[in-house]
């Protein structure tokens, strides 16, 4: 009965021990604009239009500044969470990741997927195409519903 316990215990521990297997990478170089995730997901100042652009640029330094991961919006409309750019060592509010806030980038690395969601470890930004899209026409430099109305 013993070794029955010892069986079933053994049995029942053994995919703790095994390591968690890691995704497979594979090396792309994708278009789009770093764009600043928490407001892009959250909705939080307003659709995916106006949460990215020349209209959004302050916020996605602000954002980044205070640890909220960039992401790369491409231009099929793919969301990577970018973990790393070229030689920074941080994955948010590095030097690299806030002087290319709402620029239009391409950028070469390393795509993971893993449940649903991309993930990108960028070894080089091969273009740097600064702002681009000048959504301030539409939504202002800062989208005026961004701010809390006084007369409430």
């Amino acid at each position: 009965m013993r070794g029955f316990f010892k069986a079933a215990l053994a049995t029942m521990l053994m995919p703790l021990a095994l390591p968690a297997a890691a995704a497979e990478g594979e090396r792309i170089q994708v278009t789009g604009e770093i764009i600043d995730t928490w407001c892009y997901y959250s909705g939080v100042m307003g659709g995916p239009d106006a949460v990215v652009g020349s209209a959004h640029h302050t916020c996605a330094l602000w954002c980044s500044a205070g640890g909220i991961p960039v992401g790369l919006l491409a231009e099929d409309g793919t969301v990577y969470m970018v973990l790393k750019i070229a030689q920074d060592a941080n994955s948010a509010s590095g030097d690299t990741q806030l002087s290319l806030a709402a620029h239009t980038v391409t950028a070469d690395g390393m795509h993971y997927e893993r449940d649903g969601l991309n993930y990108l470890v960028v070894s080089e930004v091969v273009s740097d195409m600064d702002i681009v899209n000048a959504t301030h026409e539409d939504y202002g430099t800062v989208p005026p519903f961004s701010f809390p109305d006084p007369n409430k």
